[in-house]
């Protein structure tokens, strides 16, 4: 079977830096899917306590790669959805899908007139890895070589990731669909699950 058409049977929802497993519980639980579902968080992040082996993005990729021990889809907010196309990357056998919502997908930010939040972030969340406020992940090159269909989700009043960053990623990914939230903002993945949570139900079944 092409991996294209094959279903998932588990999937991992990857939040944001704000790293609360909880972000994506509404849609997990208006998904209509039979895969198995695991909310994930990031250590040293939000409510997650700190572990002395993560130092970097490539330790957080590291930590879904191990997790991806069956078809995946990985549904991805912000920079959860970085990680998830390096993951991608690296597990073409098994990620079946990608879900990226309001993500810089590892783009130049600046080009899209992206506010710069990590400031401002980093100085009311002082406990913050500091090599987060550093990483700077250029993926460009390399998106052409993500396999997995992908749902962007993007809103088009999000002053953190503007919908031309969902066009770009559009551009770059070659198996790639962009549907736009009217109003949405940067957590529209979690205020408008509703909305979002039937769209990634046909993405997964592959009814686009």
């Amino acid at each position: 079977m092409a991996l294209q058409q094959q279903q998932p049977s588990q999937i991992l929802f990857l939040p944001g830096v704000g790293s609360d497993p909880q972000f994506w519980q509404p849609v997990s639980s208006l998904l209509d899917h039979p895969a198995t579902r695991r909310l994930m968080g990031w250590p040293g992040f939000g409510p997650v306590p700190a572990d002395p082996g993560v130092r970097g993005m490539a330790d957080l990729v590291a930590r879904v790669v191990d997790a991806i021990d069956r078809p995946t889809a990985l549904v991805a907010q912000s920079m959860g959805g970085i990680v998830a196309i390096q993951a991608a990357l690296q597990r073409p056998d098994q990620v079946t899908h990608l879900v990226l919502a309001a993500t810089s997908g590892g783009v130049d930010m600046s080009a899209h007139g992206a506010q710069d939040w990590r400031p401002a972030f980093t100085q009311a969340h002082p406990t913050v890895p500091r090599w987060f406020a550093d990483s700077r992940e250029d993926l460009t090159g390399a998106m052409a070589d993500v396999a997995a269909p992908t749902l962007l989700l993007w809103g088009d009043a999000d002053p953190i990731s503007p919908l031309s960053v969902g066009q770009r990623l559009q551009a770059l990914l070659p198996h790639s669909w962009l549907q736009v939230v009217p109003g949405g903002a940067h957590d529209l993945a979690n205020r408008h699950a509703a909305q979002v949570a039937p769209l990634i139900a046909v993405h997964l079944r592959g009814g686009h």
